[in-house]
């Protein structure tokens, strides 16, 4: 095999981190709702000669984006929750950063305008030995991806 032929091997899913206004607040063990959306919008006038509707791009949409983690004693994203509920526009620049097996940066999505819609403590169950998870969801107004 030539020198200049490489392998592209996709990127393991298990490697990532987040960082709110960036600032790495940690890692999660799981990240969902990486999804940016549209609606077609028919048009079609009076004059036109085809007799099928045209599709024209309409509004973006964005979904939630869904975090969950094992839970610590960093109570930054239950303030940052707390400001929501009380009335404080706390809107916030939020990254999802997806590294190699070496932990450095292959991609970032980027949601803007982000804040917590709902967060969620631990299930607990005295005869179980699973880690005590909380989990957030992120409302935002856009999903970039940069790599």
């Amino acid at each position: 095999m030539p020198a200049t032929d490489q392998r592209n091997d996709p990127v393991r899913g298990y490697n990532f981190s987040l960082e709110i206004d960036n600032v790495s607040r940690g890692a999660f063990s799981e990240v969902g709702g990486l999804t940016a959306d549209g609606d077609s919008v028919d048009y079609r006038e009076g004059t036109d000669l085809q007799s099928n509707v045209r599709k024209l791009m309409g509004l973006r949409k964005y979904t939630n984006i869904t975090l969950k983690r094992g839970y610590t004693q960093d109570k930054e994203l239950w303030q940052w929750y707390v400001n929501i509920m009380n009335g404080v526009p706390d809107r916030r620049n939020v990254t999802i950063v997806l590294m190699n097996e070496a932990r450095q940066p292959v991609l970032r999505w980027h949601a803007e305008n982000a804040w917590i819609n709902k967060i969620e403590g631990p299930a607990l169950k005295a005869s179980s030995n699973d880690v005590a998870m909380e989990s957030l969801e992120l409302v935002h107004e856009g999903l970039t991806l940069e790599m």
